[in-house]
Parts: C-alpha cells; structure tokens; sequence
C-alpha cells in the first residue's frame, strides 16, 4: 500500500507540542492564542434552530434544501453585494477545509497540474495539491506566475496568517488575468466579516467580476462570524458550471451537510445582530493585545483584517514561540504558513475576554 501521507507535510501543531507544556506550567494557566477556534457561545437563535431540526432521520442533500439555498443566495447578495445569483450559483460544503483540502482532486488535478496559493497561507491550500499529486506553486503576485498548467489559483482576502486585504484593484487585475489565461479562481473569504483598519470585498462584487461568475468561486465560513466551528457550515458562491460539476461529484462521495446544520445555518445567515456582537468582542481584545504586544517590544504588520495579529521582534519566530511559553503564552509559528514567515508568528483573538486579560497582564 502506498502511503498518501508521505507526500504531505508533518503535521504543523505537533511541533508546537512541547511549547504547550511549557506555557500551560505558568502558575496562572495557559492562554492559548495559537489557534483561531472561537470560545465565545454559539448564539441563542441558531441553538434553536438546530434544535428545531433536531428530528431529522432522514439524508439530507447535498445541495441542501430550498430554504438553505435561499439563504445563501440572499446573503451573497446583500452581504457581498452580488447581483444575479441563483441556487445554480451557491452550494453547502462540510466546513470550509475539507473543502480546500480536497478540492483539487475533486476537480480532477493531478500529476502535471500546478495549483498556486499565497506565499504566505494556511497551509491547507498546499495538502489539497499533494493529496492530488499536482504541484503547489507559492505566489507573491499571481499575474507573474507562469501559466502553463496552472489550473487553480487560491486567493486570501482577507489573508491568514497575515490579515492583508486584496483591495478592489488587485483584485479586478488578477480576476481578469486568470481568465485571460483560463485559469481557475477561488476566493477564500473566510475573514470577509472581520475587517478593521480596510474594508474586504468580495470577487462576486460587480465591480470585481464584471456582474459575471465565470471562472470564480467564493469560499465562505461561519466558524468564525457565527462561533459555528463545531457545525461545520460554510458554502462556496460562484461559476454555476463548477458547482454543478461539485456537486455531482459530492452527492457520489456523499458530502452532505447535516440537516440540523442546514437549519441552523439559514437562521446564522439571516440574522446580523448576533455578528455585529462578536465583532464588537473581537475589536476590544484585538485592541487590548496589540497595545500589549507592542509595549513588549512586538512589531504589528498588516494585520488590518480577520481575527490575528502578524507579529515580530525580528527573530527567529520558534524563539518568540519559546519566549512567550515562558510567559505562559502559546502563539503560532510563522513558518507553518510558509518559510517567509519564519520572523513572526501569529497571534490570535480567540480566548476569552478574562484570558486576553491575563496575556496583557504578562506582556506588560
């Protein structure tokens, strides 16, 4: 049997392993900002709702119901401002990385076939490549890239790890150099809620697409917008042609999204008090840390979107990993998101408002 595994890399949190122990040793406890998972409680409608549908025995669909579809076509319009989009246009994924993971091969990549992602990125987007056999190509501007096999092009906006945001002008040049040359787009706009010091827009804006989804697909998520982690909801919006190819693809490996999810998705989508609430969480700790990390001798780049700071005290980032594990602080280490990150590490927002406290308590 020939291991598939062996073509990925180690695990990247492994590593991180011995750093966890040390920082979870300081008397007052671990505050663990190395990963972006949410703490705060899922919101009270969508509990309902998935409780609602709890008595679902049943196989949902993969395509989800009418009423799920309808939700994602009224946000995609109203949030992102899309014009024209129709159930063809939108499709439930189980959470957005098995999505990345396995898109390439459910597009039929493989050896021979390139498929780019930023230079510096959740690394999901180069397992996806290998699990394929095709080859992942690191980019610091997409339009230099050679196009010649290149058959998926991954955008980030706004970014993780570094919270960059693509403004409107990048993005109109790169969505229309990859359709010159016939290369696929998707968009992961997972962070799309969470802008603070830029405004994120979407490649389904009119003025991004030209009011036309050919050739593009919008990755979405409600992890971190909705506390919705553990539901794994999230949708893809775009190329009608490429959903329905997905789609069918989908419905023979069986990925559906659970009916009590589909359920508790549509009341996530159609309710904007519950995220402006978590933003506004998000915005205190994120001020907080920042004035803590840089009266501590910390350097913020970027950083202008989604839920982490880019940081660095211009050395090597395992030893800012080692020096913050002794404050009882776990962060993550920049090069898991690619070798140009290897002088910073990523900080993240998602602890509680009482551990964000004692994190600035420390740093100062």
């Amino acid at each position: 049997m020939s291991a598939v595994s062996s073509r990925l890399p180690d695990f990247p949190w492994d590593k991180l392993e011995p750093y966890k122990a040390t920082a979870a040793a300081h008397p007052d406890g671990i505050v663990d900002l190395s990963v972006g998972t949410p703490v705060d409680p899922v919101p009270a409608l969508i509990q309902r709702a998935l409780i609602a549908a709890a008595d679902s025995p049943g196989y949902p669909t993969v395509w989800g119901t009418a009423a799920l579809r309808d939700a994602l076509t009224g946000w995609t319009e109203r949030r992102l401002g899309a014009r024209g989009v129709t159930h063809a246009n939108v499709l439930p994924v189980v959470g957005s990385k098995e999505l990345v993971a396995w898109l390439p091969t459910q597009l039929g990549l493989g050896a021979g076939d390139r498929v780019a992602h930023p230079r510096l990125a959740y690394p999901t987007y180069e397992v996806g490549a290998r699990l394929c056999g095709a080859e992942p190509v690191p980019y610091d501007d997409p339009t230099e890239l050679d196009p010649a096999g290149l058959k998926l092009l991954w955008l980030n906006s706004p970014s993780n790890p570094t919270g960059q945001v693509l403004d409107r002008d990048e993005l109109t040049r790169i969505v229309a150099w990859a359709r010159e040359h016939g290369v696929l787009v998707f968009s992961d706009e997972c962070y799309l809620e969470l802008g603070w010091e830029a405004e994120p827009v979407s490649v389904l804006h009119p003025d991004i697409c030209g009011g036309t989804y050919e050739g593009i697909v919008a990755v979405h998520s409600l992890s971190k917008r909705s506390n919705l982690a553990g539901y794994r909801a999230a949708f893809l919006a775009g190329d009608a042609a490429v959903l329905e190819e997905l789609r069918h693809i989908r419905r023979h490996s069986g990925m559906m999204t659970p009916a009590p999810v589909q359920a508790a998705t549509v009341a996530a989508l159609g309710d904007d008090a519950h995220v402006q609430e978590q933003r506004e969480r998000y915005a205190a700790r994120r001020a907080a840390l920042r004035g803590a990390l840089e009266a501590h001798g910390f350097r913020i780049e970027h950083s202008e979107a989604s839920l982490y700071l880019w940081s660095t005290r211009d050395e090597p980032c395992w030893d800012t990993v080692a020096h913050l594990a002794e404050l009882g602080i776990l962060v993550a280490p920049g090069d898991v998101y690619g070798p140009a990150g290897e002088r910073h590490v990523r900080v993240a927002l998602t602890a509680t408002d009482e551990r964000i406290g004692a994190a600035v308590k420390r740093l100062r």
